[in-house]
């Protein structure tokens, strides 16, 4: 297989560039824009902080990075990792030296003192707007059975996760009715670490306390089990206005917002004028709002462009041609699941366009106006908006077809 005219394998970048593969001279550099600080996790599985426009290659549970690009997301809990800021019940918690996800010895620990079903650790309540909440916290086993992890609204309303270390399971469920539980999650980090998290919606409640506990016993009914003495470490808390929960936003005394990374602008008329060819996306996408999201090859006009628009409202990418009349030439709708792995191409020339997805020929089109002098890939649309948000694994622009053969190769 000849080489693509322009590939991006995440691999290099500095601050405000992501670097190509091919070419390897600079005219295929993507632009990178953040203009906040980030976290990423590095290859030995820490997760460290990076600076404002510095992209984010991810290794979190992989062999190798992605570019991870994220939406703005804010971390509303005012004290992330200092957890001798909350009020306890019933509960000692105190600095420990073990190592947290970072590597560094921030972690705290949570010891229940007696087996008084209250036996927890409060935060601050937090002004919430109805609509989805996502709660995420840092656990390693100590001697405790179960870690669980409750946000609870007007009382006695509360919503609950109990992760059970032993068998690595979760257990949810909600106090009355003015919680849905939308997903739950328990992701393994480096040193013993596991992420907790939980999506819900509640239309009823003006604010939200966040509870922390270990716990021996199985939660029937929220926190109202009676443990006998037990301890767990915690670090990493957070909570946020979205529907999953997105990379850690350290916080110290306050909220803090990590602002959205957008990747564009890569190539030009001196690098490739593409008038038939293949164009290639192997990705992660995350759910995200209502909006559409793009990874796009365009002339930068609202004519010439192919588009992949990832619609999480309808689990679905559509795949758009436009051609050099300005008309809708094609648009392919394919489903899909978001926070899983795809590959997709589309090729084109005089005679037909085709769409290949996850290994087999899913769509093909003869009679469409064929786009011409496509020369600048972006993650977003054709004017730069809508960015995507997700991984990518592997993004190809080539100026040739692609035989089927090749395609089903590439897309498996």
């Amino acid at each position: 297989m000849s080489n693509p005219k322009l590939a991006l394998i995440p691999s290099g970048y500095k601050s405000e560039k992501v670097y190509s593969i091919l070419p390897n001279d600079g005219s295929g550099d993507f632009t990178f824009d953040r203009d906040t600080v980030a976290t990423r996790v590095r290859k030995d599985g820490l997760i460290e902080e990076v600076a404002a426009d510095i992209p984010r290659l991810d290794w979190f549970n992989s062999n190798c990075p992605n570019l991870l690009l994220e939406p703005s997301s804010a971390n509303l809990v005012p004290y992330s990792e200092d957890f001798s800021q909350w009020t306890v019940s019933s509960t000692t918690v105190s600095a420990s030296t073990i190592p947290a996800p970072t590597g560094k010895p921030t972690a705290y620990k949570l010891l229940a003192t007696n087996s008084d079903a209250n036996h927890q650790l409060n935060s601050d309540t937090f002004s919430i707007v109805s609509g989805a909440i996502t709660g995420s916290l840092f656990v390693k086993k100590g001697d405790s059975r179960y870690a669980t992890l409750s946000l609870q609204g007007d009382y006695p309303d509360r919503a609950y996760l109990q992760y059970d270390f032993e068998q690595g399971t979760i257990n949810a469920s909600i106090d009355f009715v003015d919680f849905t539980i939308l997903s739950t999650k328990a992701e393994n980090y480096n040193n013993g670490w596991v992420r907790l998290s939980f999506a819900v919606s509640t239309d009823a409640h003006s604010s939200i306390t966040v509870l922390i506990s270990p716990k021996n016993d199985v939660v029937t009914t929220a926190l109202t089990d009676s443990s006998d003495s037990c301890f767990m470490y915690v670090w990493g808390i957070q909570l946020e206005k979205d529907t999953y929960s997105t990379s850690y936003i350290k916080t110290e005394g306050g909220s803090a917002t990590r602002n959205a990374d957008v990747c564009t602008d890569a190539g030009d008329a001196d690098l490739f004028d593409i008038t038939e060819g293949s164009f290639y996306i192997d990705i992660t996408p995350f759910i995200n709002d209502a909006s559409s999201r793009y990874i796009s090859l365009s002339d930068s006009s609202s004519d010439n462009r192919i588009e992949y628009q990832l619609r999480s409202s309808a689990n679905a990418i559509d795949v758009l041609c436009e051609g050099q009349n300005g008309g809708l030439e094609v648009q392919r709708t394919i489903t899909i699941s978001f926070n899983t792995r795809n590959k997709l191409l589309a090729t084109f020339d005089d005679s037909s366009f085709k769409i290949y997805v996850n290994g087999s020929l899913d769509f093909t089109d003869t009679s469409f106006t064929k786009p011409t002098s496509l020369n600048r890939l972006s993650f977003a649309n054709n004017s730069n908006n809508f960015a995507y948000q997700g991984k990518a694994h592997d993004v190809r622009v080539y100026d040739r077809v692609l035989t089927e053969a090749e395609a089903i190769k590439l897309t498996t």
